[in-house]
């Protein structure tokens, strides 16, 4: 096993002192979207400066919560502001900076969390279990990944489907590009595609987006997110239970354009449908389909559309 070098030590640490500043900046008052935004960007720079601010902003939240504070809580907390001794906090990170300096990048090496990654090919799909009862579903080519030590996730590609055992100790987060979505005890599906995110809420609650801009969901709403702005609309239980039929190995389409049905097929097989004429792909199908069959796809659009299907090996080309 290789240890880091104390270079590698000491820039962690520096880490910790920026995510320290952060924490007492989003908590003081006159934070505006401006401040929101460079904080967005610097936790997207590198999974390192999520990994320090949620960690430091979970420890000082338990904090809180000690009992054992008894009467000096009351010097930390006023109404409608929280306040405590941040220039401690703040000395406390940059202590680390001078301890990794003086060389224990061993000991630096031991504390960090690590980190687990999980992936499933074009087509597959794997669960994950914990040892809380919590399970992660993950579909076709998603890309995921884990801290052993914290309950925060990291969907880097793709959908998974998640049944979250709720502890009000430890929050369950699911970081997706700059978006951040925070489990409240409940069951909902995130997907990342190249442009949008989209979270559907089907149990409980979760907090969509950053503590200063975030939207409490509620069962039946869906967000889609893009790189500037996110909505919300509230989606039916029979829409919300289509969009998990992968789940169970199917998809189902009620008066969906063939282009849109053919672009949720292609997610998962390697031979690819495809639809040359704009206007061909606006027509519309209805049924339930499994996931792997592209060649049944083919021939049920050309029974029912009366279009012709070519296979093309790699391809089916459907047109007029």
């Amino acid at each position: 096993m290789t240890l880091p070098r104390e270079s590698d030590a000491v820039h962690a640490a520096g880490i910790e002192e920026i995510a320290a500043q952060w924490l007492e900046r989003r908590d003081g008052e006159g934070w505006s979207e401006a401040d929101q935004a460079e904080f967005d960007a610097w936790l997207a720079a590198a999974p390192a400066h999520a990994v320090a601010y949620w960690r430091l902003e979970g420890a000082w939240n338990s904090a809180d919560r000690l009992p054992v504070l008894g009467a000096a809580e009351s010097e930390w907390l006023a109404p409608g502001r929280r306040k405590g001794p941040w220039p401690a906090l703040i000395g406390l990170a940059a202590g680390l900076a001078v301890v990794a300096a003086v060389g224990v990048a061993a000991l630096q090496y031991v504390l960090q969390p690590r980190e687990r990654s999980y992936f499933t090919d074009v087509g597959g799909r794997e669960l994950v279990t914990f040892a809380d009862g919590t399970e992660i579903e993950l579909n076709t080519n998603t890309a995921m990944r884990m801290t052993t030590r914290e309950r925060t996730i990291w969907l880097d590609r793709g959908e998974a489907y998640f049944q979250v055992k709720h502890d009000p100790a430890h929050p369950f987060v699911v970081i997706a590009g700059n978006n951040r979505i925070t489990d409240l005890g409940t069951k909902f599906v995130v997907r990342r595609d190249d442009s949008r995110l989209k979270v559907a809420l089907l149990e409980g609650r979760v907090r969509f987006g950053a503590p200063a801009r975030s939207k409490l969901l509620m069962p039946g709403d869906e967000v889609v997110a893009t790189a500037n702005s996110f909505s919300v609309s509230r989606q039916s239980a029979r829409n919300l239970t289509d969009t998990l039929g992968w789940r169970q190995g199917v998809l189902v389409f009620r008066y969906t354009a063939l282009a849109d049905a053919v672009r949720e097929l292609n997610r998962y097989n390697q031979k690819k449908l495809v639809v040359p004429d704009p206007s061909v792909g606006q027509l519309k199908i209805y049924g339930t389909f499994q996931l792997r069959d592209v060649e049944v796809f083919a021939r049920a659009v050309r029974d029912a559309l009366g279009l012709h299907v070519s296979d093309e090996g790699n391809e089916i080309v459907i047109a007029r």
